[in-house]
């Protein structure tokens, strides 16, 4: 690298590559609600890219994440070359709104988005956190499912009910060119009664309703049930996105 490129930590979460006094590359972190420290880098040269990831590498403890387009092999093997392996992968599903809704199982109802009472799912939400926690962990789930209570806005859910009991819940997040499925989630005591294809078939119909043609979802590859949840529906896969970890 020229001897004029100097990399200086300008502040807590950003590094900046300088070429005399022009900025020629940046590094970025960011901490995920589960604890991990997510690293970036932008700079169009790779020798630029070696010396920031060098100068983060060596300021911030280990272990390290970054997340990358599996299609994009050049910053793929950059981040290799720094040392980073792969930790996971997921793939992103375009999923159809034509699917035929699936009736729910006897006794259960399906509230549409904005019809769920706050209480209720609340005590749904603690509920499935205490699962996460004593199972997966949340390092397994989507980087915007927190790992603390926070202000639930019902619009944003549809919920499988039984009586006054909550069982399973979808979150819609809305994207600029389509909706995307963030969280499916169903009680353990609830599960293997179909109720996870119910839920998401009546969301599907709901947005196909509103005149949405399809929504995205992302599924981790080893998540074999999610997987044949929307192959099922229909819904194929349009890329997919690993995450890389330095230990």
């Amino acid at each position: 690298m020229k001897s004029g490129h100097v990399v200086t930590r300008v502040a807590e979460q950003q590094w900046h590559a300088m070429e005399g006094d022009r900025v020629v590359g940046r590094g970025d972190t960011s901490r995920r609600p589960d604890g991990r420290t997510f690293l970036s880098v932008d700079a169009w040269h790779g020798t630029v890219f070696d010396r920031l990831a060098e100068a983060m590498l060596t300021d911030l403890p280990k272990p390290l994440y970054t997340l990358v387009d599996e299609t994009d092999l050049d910053l793929t093997s950059r981040w290799q070359r720094a040392g980073f392996t792969t930790w996971r992968r997921e793939w992103e599903y375009v999923v159809p709104t034509t699917s035929v809704p699936v009736p729910p199982p006897p006794g259960v109802t399906m509230l549409t988005f904005g019809e769920a009472a706050h209480d209720p799912l609340r005590e749904l939400d603690l509920v499935i956190r205490a699962e996460v926690e004593a199972g997966p962990g949340w390092h397994e789930m989507p980087a915007e499912v927190l790992p603390g209570p926070v202000p639930l806005d019902p619009s944003k859910y549809a919920v499988a009910a039984q009586g006054d009991a909550y069982l399973g819940l979808v979150r819609l997040g809305p994207v600029p060119r389509r909706p995307r499925i963030g969280l499916i989630a169903v009680r353990s005591d609830a599960r293997r009664r179909g109720i996870a294809r119910a839920l998401l078939t009546h969301v599907l119909a709901a947005l196909h309703r509103d005149g949405v043609e399809s929504a995205s979802a992302e599924v981790k590859e080893s998540n074999d049930a999610a997987l044949r949840l929307f192959e099922g529906l229909g819904a194929r896969r349009a890329s997919s996105n690993l995450e890389l970890v330095l230990r």
